[in-house]
């Protein structure tokens, strides 16, 4: 156990293995969607910063609604549905 606690460190044990696992899924899902949305879009810079930077799904959310300003209904529609 102590040897898993010096590799992985103590927010990675015990009780905090789920949050981590949800907080893992909640960012994959947004970029993934942000990411798709952008590419397109042909918006490679905003695509380039999504990919590059890590917000814990927050910068993806803010394209998605903010910037895009995409509906919830909008999200899985690709851009061909929506002509």
């Amino acid at each position: 156990m102590m040897h898993e606690q010096l590799l992985w460190g103590p927010m990675l044990t015990g009780p905090f293995v789920p949050l981590f696992l949800l907080l893992a899924l909640w960012t994959v899902f947004w970029k993934g969607l942000a990411l798709w949305h952008s590419a397109q879009r042909g918006k490679s810079v905003w695509f380039v910063a999504l990919l590059l930077l890590n917000t814990a799904g927050i910068l993806e959310i803010i394209y998605l609604f903010a910037v895009e300003k995409l509906k919830f209904g909008q999200l899985f529609e690709s851009k061909a549905q929506r002509l």
